[in-house]
């Protein structure tokens, strides 16, 4: 159906609609209007890392750990498959007279929040910290649900949470995220603005407020940024019953018809919850009128339309997308290259790793490698084959009958054992020792979701669980090499003498044990890198609460990490050559060309994030330290060099001032090439030596 069409047929329908079917079509539940040929429709359906509370469905890694790959093109194709497995559910669902929850075509991902604090149990659903990275694998994701055709839609994506959330999660009901211009435009809005203008067909506002506003129902944010400065055509939904807080826990209204009226009013067009039924008095009141519900409406049903809903089924060109897509070998093929291209190599002392296939005897210890809720994070699937990690070494050396595998739990993930039950024994007889360790979605995770966390779902510290680490010293103390594995959706703070090797794995999905076993004999080599930094303590970050940036992330924190954002080793070594700029002088509207020479000078091959930082000689006290403005996945054989082009835009050295304002101030700056973060002291954490050279700006 052609635009004008498709427009002319909505008015249609809404022209014959009274005003409490209007009304009713802006709940997430919306029921059939059968006089009018319009099915029921539930609008909540979540695919964060595949179709998720729906089934059988494909587990990818966790969304932290896609953007872990800094790898767009794969990311797309990720979610071009959940796509294909979201499709065919549906198809398999309206056959089955089944429209309920979570078997649509609307899905509420990606999070774009930024991962500012790593105490926030939901950042693992977050692309980490960094606004260029979350923008760019952010978009992938909605180019691979969405397709190629803005028209027609295969899916719908969802940016979410619009704007400043990342906790606290027991006070997101009533917290109001106080920030300044300067960080919000140049940390929390970067991402919503990108995807907004490449097609994002809709955003959800967040719980909190903002400059004293509830996000769902912000004048500023939806009217003036939103619709107004970024120009947004698709159409707004709530958190889930976050319009209910504006009179329950903001207490910025004083009804239920007064909170639907502010919502609506603002530009939020659907209610995940049960406050916009009171519309229909709000509107007779003349607290909101027909018009601006007739306007919500027309958003919601031009989705439904760009998503065929209203299509003859011969005119569908998904209809054949049915069961044997979901879960099927390619997606299963494709999880488990996720959690190879993810998993990032910390530590590799004595290049203990990869392990030989040789006579030896392994003992693998630890409360997460036979624990499937270690694969899984939040907001997943159900997959027929969780493949933990004994699973995945088990069969990794079945047939290798010189390899002892002894397996023991050894202490528990949520708390410390009985004394009398630790046992170490096995440790000192054993060649090698693998811990997996760390935390699960149990741990954290949303609110109400992760079930042994204290706070709600956060963390209250980083660190490694002391009880975890008191049996891993243990361990330690016997001499033995040891290898720990962690898993986890946000940063782990832990001694480095802790063990001779260190991967983390996030929660990598259905095929987490595979990829593990492989990576741990040498089949594949980890590449990951970190898309958040790891701070060495909890003592490092400011309070958890304040939602300036000064202090957080690579960009802004003056301290020594643990390890940097944009960090990971590889099983082969590469070597920055060097950095060359087309020009040394760069003016509004101009771009400058940044070449890259890069050596494996290792024996193995192996893929490198050349990663891209700008950066002023003389920073003002609130600028960055640096800032990622490019970066490119490689494979590069063993002894190769390779050649890389970047083309960074004046734009890339602009600076946002106080007023939120983006402005070119002009001076002398770096650009910076590297595999990891400049840190602000000399000591650097990257494989490679850094190579920086100046451009002045006029």
């Amino acid at each position: 159906m052609y635009a004008a069409e498709r427009e002319s047929a909505i008015q249609a329908l809404i022209a014959k609609m009274s005003l409490e079917e209007k009304v009713s079509q802006l709940s997430y539940t919306s029921p059939a209007i059968e006089r009018l040929g319009i099915p029921a429709y539930n609008w909540w359906n979540e695919c964060l890392h595949g179709v998720a509370r729906a089934g059988i469905a494909t587990v990818f890694p966790q969304a932290i750990a896609l953007a872990a790959t800094f790898d767009e093109p794969f990311v797309q194709k990720v979610a071009k498959a959940i796509a294909d497995e979201a499709r065919a559910k549906y198809n398999e669902a309206i056959t089955a007279g089944n429209r309920g929850q979570y078997w649509g075509l609307t899905f509420w991902t990606p999070n774009i929040n930024i991962f500012r604090d790593p105490r926030w149990g939901r950042g693992q659903e977050t692309y980490g910290e960094d606004p260029h990275l979350t923008s760019r694998i952010g978009l992938a994701f909605v180019k691979g649900l969405q397709g190629d055709d803005p028209e027609k839609l295969k899916v719908a994506a969802c940016a979410k949470h619009f704007a400043v959330h990342s906790g606290p999660e027991n006070q997101r009901h009533t917290f109001d995220a106080q920030v300044s211009k300067k960080d919000l435009f140049e940390t929390y809005l970067p991402a919503f603005k990108v995807l907004v203008e490449n097609g994002v067909e809709a955003v959800m506002g967040a719980y909190n407020r903002i400059f004293g506003e509830p996000c769902c129902g912000s004048t500023y944010l939806l009217q003036d940024i939103l619709r107004g400065q970024w120009q947004f055509k698709g159409h707004v939904v709530s958190d889930c019953w976050a319009i209910r807080d504006f009179h329950e826990n903001h207490r910025v209204t004083a009804s239920p018809e007064a909170s639907a009226a502010k919502a609506l009013n603002a530009g939020c067009d659907l209610n995940c919850g049960c406050t916009y039924p009171y519309l229909t008095v709000a509107c007779k009141q003349g607290m909101v009128s027909e018009e601006a519900i007739n306007t919500a409406l027309t958003r919601l049903l031009r989705t439904r339309f760009k998503l065929g809903m209203f299509d003859p089924p011969e005119q569908d060109p998904y209809k054949t997308l049915g069961r044997d897509t979901i879960n099927c070998e390619n997606h299963r093929v494709l999880a488990l290259e996720a959690a190879y291209k993810s998993i990032v190599l910390l530590k590799n002392d004595k290049n203990l790793l990869p392990l030989k296939k040789k006579a030896q005897k392994i003992l693998l210890i630890g409360p997460g490698a036979a624990n499937p809720h270690t694969l899984l994070g939040n907001y997943y699937g159900i997959s027929p084959r969780l493949v933990t990690i004994l699973e995945g070494l088990a069969e990794k050396i079945h047939g290798e009958y010189g390899i002892t595998l002894e397996y023991r739990h050894a202490c528990l993930q949520y708390e410390n054992n009985h004394p009398s039950n630790i046992i170490f024994g096995e440790a000192t007889e054993s060649d090698v020792i693998i811990g997996v360790f760390g935390l699960d979605g149990a741990m954290e995770g949303e609110e109400g979701d992760a079930i042994a966390s204290n706070s709600n779902g956060d963390r209250e510290t980083i660190e490694l669980p002391p009880w975890q680490l008191e049996y891993l010293r243990k361990i330690r103390a016997g001499g033995k090499p040891l290898i720990l594995i962690l898993t986890g959706g946000s940063p782990i703070a832990f001694p480095e003498d802790i063990a001779d090797a260190i991967l983390f794995v996030w929660y990598p999905g259905e095929q987490g044990g595979t990829a593990v076993a492989n990576i741990l004999f040498g089949d594949k080599a980890p590449s990951g890198k970190l898309p958040i930094t790891f701070p060495a303590s909890t003592a490092q970050l400011p309070p958890y609460d304040n939602y300036a940036m000064q202090g957080r992330t690579y960009r802004y924190m003056q301290e020594q990490p643990l390890y940097p954002f944009g960090f990971g080793l590889s099983y082969t070594r590469f070597r920055i050559d060097a950095v060359t700029l087309s020009t040394h002088e760069l003016s509004a509207g101009s771009s400058v060309q940044v070449t890259v020479q890069v050596t494996n000078t290792g024996d193995q091959d192996g893929e490198m994030v050349v990663q891209v930082y700008v950066a002023k000689d003389i920073p003002e006290a609130t600028d960055p330290i640096a800032s990622l403005r490019d970066f490119e996945r490689r494979f590069i054989p063993a002894g190769e060099k390779l050649q890389l082009c970047f083309e960074l835009p004046a734009s890339a050295f602009e600076t946002i001032n106080e007023d939120g304002l983006s402005v070119l101030v002009p001076g002398s700056y770096k650009v910076i090439v590297a595999d990891a973060a400049p840190l602000p002291v000399a000591v650097e954490k990257g494989a490679c030596i850094p190579m920086s050279e100046h451009i002045t700006v006029r």
